[in-house]
């Protein structure tokens, strides 16, 4: 049985990743700092520290690779629509060669990539504050699609 200083903790190291809102990588600072002093007094406190960790780090690596998939095929659409003979020759992009239809292209790949970039993130606040509602209520949450990097 967690004592209510125990579930306390808990609760505020999954809501300190909230603070990434207002303070740059404070969703790993804060949660780290909270867990590391508290870990070894309570295994409750222990759980829940590395499951925030883990699936700040998750979040963290889906950003990445969503960015790494994004930014390329960005770069691409973009490259793709102007000659290059026009680059080399005049040493200036020329905007002419981009019309409507390109820019559409562009756009859309553009929108694709910011609405997952923003399902991630209400996703991520959505989960957090059902994980902070679920150890408040003393029980343990495993956060879906987390990879166990710290077990």
């Amino acid at each position: 049985m967690e004592t209510t200083r125990e579930i306390n903790t808990g609760t505020f190291i999954h809501l300190s990743t909230l603070s990434q809102f207002f303070i740059p990588f404070g969703n790993f600072i804060f949660p780290i700092i909270i867990w590391t002093s508290k870990k070894d007094k309570s295994e409750f406190i222990d759980y829940n520290g590395k499951q925030v960790i883990n699936f700040q780090l998750s979040i963290m690596l889906y950003t990445l690779v969503l960015a790494m998939i994004a930014i390329p095929i960005f770069i691409l659409a973009v490259f793709n629509n102007i000659p290059f003979h026009s680059i080399v020759n005049n040493h200036d992009i020329i905007f002419e060669c981009i019309n409507n239809k390109n820019i559409i292209g562009i756009a859309i790949v553009a929108l694709i990539s910011i609405l997952i970039f923003i399902s991630l993130k209400v996703a991520e606040f959505l989960l957090i504050i059902y994980a902070s509602l679920k150890t408040a209520n003393g029980e343990k949450y495993k956060y879906p699609l987390s990879i166990s990097f710290i077990k």
